[in-house]
């Protein structure tokens, strides 16, 4: 057997009405299940019953936090709508033909993915075919339906999960558009932005080869190009937009309250604040998860990691995390993202934290997770080209932006190594560049394996990158060797650098006590104190440390799983004994 689901235009080809796309076998019938009697009976418990009628919309696109919808009778449609024509006063619209029908439910079925769980704008319509009845279960029962019933509430998470695959590879891929540079760092920034949010997105490049076709595009939606990178969705166009701006837009930015006062906040999305954002909710604490960039940290740039337990063959970082984060949201836990926290102040109840934007957060508990970055190269013109030829990252998007072409990666650790891997299997030309001696030292044996019997990897010791040359965007550098002092240019399209992670803890300088290279002390490692610090803990009662910030950290993917997760039992037994005076 294979499931089906009907895609019929409005209009145009009357012989395209009927026309069915088979998106799924037997193996994948997760996407859309139809659930049973007995279960209907209990999900009636937590939502309202209500009559509709044909044409009835249940959602439409760019709403935020909308219902999670049972159809009880009748059937309902799922509908993409694609962009048309541009107004520059009103904003994209959309054709008759422009709308096609993705699936469609009948009883026992349920509306909804991913954006019920991380409160994205829905970029889908839900609409009756038919008369019918439905089971409205407003968000906050919604979250309590997950908790309280394991059996439906992994049938629906499953779905959800399956269901954003299916409209990422689909018609949803082209909901959210972004027109850029590949050379533009604020291109990058979004791109890196999207993906990390695991989005559905069409990438159109400025530079590629249908250099014409994307300018009639451009002027069709009246865009200037010296205003690009711009995304284009069903009901916006953002030109020039920062990350804020598009997570502002797309809902994904978290919205205090004055009243609410959370359990825990963890600082920064890495593998320690993921871990802790899972453990915090599975434990019933009213948990907030925040990140200056997006989820992952650096795990979640890593191409490949080989040596973490469980994953015999190995695990991208930004598909681990991405895991992590869903696990997280599906047990409660909010995550908002880009969001920088500018200070921490002590007040009766715990700590009041102070947004970039101006917000204040208030929590009992802060589990500070914000792991480190790497140091950037002293060389004239390095910003020019960070984001247009510089990176700290080596992802499929970097990659894709080099080409099989020269590039070259500084450092001599593990996140060096995985990252020449993965760009001479994407076809790159790879040198690494070290001041030492080889690599032996500072980075894996499997991965100094894979280095040595790779015919695209070169590894140049005692050498440095003095200079950065090209126009627009990267195209050679100097390389130096530090014994003889001789000097060489050679082409490079891409220079990734990851040397000398240090951490993001300026501003909290004065607040907890920070060793002499700026990572912060926790519990034994503390001088004299007021209080007898918990592991984890900082100087300040209530605020933990954990991960690649804290002081004397292993620097590792699971090193810092364990310590996120053991965060938080300091937390509860902190709580518990602030409850108890």
């Amino acid at each position: 057997m294979v499931l089906v689901m009907a895609a019929r235009r409005r209009g145009g080809d009357p012989c395209s009405r009927n026309k069915l796309i088979v998106v799924a076998s037997e193996t994948d019938l997760t996407a859309f299940p139809t659930l049973t009697a007995p279960q209907l009976e209990r999900l009636s418990a937590y939502g309202d019953e209500h009559e509709v009628t044909a044409g009835e919309s249940l959602f439409v696109e760019g709403q935020r936090h909308y219902d999670l919808i049972v159809i009880l009778d009748g059937e309902a449609d799922i509908v993409y709508i694609d962009a048309g024509t541009v107004d520059a006063s009103t904003g994209p619209t959309a054709a008759a033909d422009n709308e096609t029908i993705i699936a469609t439910h009948g009883p026992g079925r349920f509306l909804g993915e991913l954006s019920l769980l991380t409160g994205q704008r829905s970029f889908l319509r839900g609409r009756m075919r038919n008369d019918g009845r439905v089971l409205r279960i407003n968000q906050g029962e919604f979250r309590r339906l997950l908790a309280s019933d394991p059996e439906i509430g992994d049938i629906i998470f499953a779905a959800f999960v399956a269901r954003r695959e299916i409209i990422r590879g689909g018609a949803g891929a082209s909901s959210l558009r972004i027109i850029g540079s590949r050379y533009s760092s604020r291109a990058l920034e979004l791109l890196g932005y999207v993906q990390r949010q695991h989005l559905a997105y069409q990438w159109i490049d400025l530079d590629g080869d249908d250099a014409e076709g994307v300018a009639e595009l451009l002027a069709g939606l009246g865009v200037r190009p010296v205003e690009t990178p711009v995304v284009v969705s069903r009901v916006a166009v953002l030109r020039n937009p920062t990350v804020g701006e598009l997570a502002s837009y797309l809902g994904l930015v978290y919205e205090p309250t004055s009243l609410e006062l959370l359990d825990v906040v963890i600082i920064g999305a890495g593998p320690a604040g993921l871990a802790a954002a899972v453990y915090g909710a599975s434990e019933g604490l009213k948990t907030l998860l925040i990140d200056r960039v997006g989820v992952g940290g650096q795990a979640g740039t890593s191409s490949r990691i080989e040596n973490y337990v469980g994953f015999p063959s190995g695990i991208s970082g930004g598909e681990l995390v991405e895991r992590a984060a869903l696990q997280a949201q599906r047990l409660g836990a909010q995550i908002t993202s880009p969001c920088t926290v500018t200070a921490i102040e002590s007040v009766c109840d715990g700590y009041r934290l102070t947004l970039g934007d101006g917000a204040v957060l208030m929590a009992r508990a802060v589990v500070v997770a914000l792991g480190v970055q790497y140091r950037k190269l002293p060389l004239d013109r390095l910003a020019d080209f960070e984001g247009a030829g510089v990176y700290y990252a080596a992802t499929d998007l970097e990659a894709r932006v080099c080409g099989p072409n020269p590039v070259t990666v500084i450092g001599g650790g593990n996140s060096a190594g995985q990252a020449a891997v993965f760009l001479a299997q994407q076809g790159a030309f790879v040198t690494i560049v070290i001041r030492g001696d080889d690599l032996s030292s500072s980075m894996s044996s499997y991965l100094v394996d894979r280095i040595d019997a790779s015919p695209s990897i070169t590894v140049s010791a005692h050498t440095e990158v003095t200079e950065l040359h090209g126009d627009t965007h990267l195209q050679e550098i100097t390389l130096t060797n530090n014994e003889t002092g001789a000097a060489r240019r050679q082409p490079c399209v891409g220079l990734f650098s990851f040397i000398g992670a240090v951490p993001f803890t300026d501003w909290l300088q004065g607040f907890l006590e920070l060793d002499d290279k700026g990572f912060i002390l926790t519990d034994t490692d503390l001088g004299d104190v007021v209080f007898d610090p918990l592991p984890f803990e900082t100087s300040r009662p209530g605020v933990f440390a954990a991960g690649d910030v804290r002081s004397r950290s292993m620097k590792r993917v699971a090193a810092a799983v364990g310590d996120g997760s053991s965060a938080i039992r300091s937390v509860h037994q902190r709580l518990a004994a602030t409850a108890a005076v």
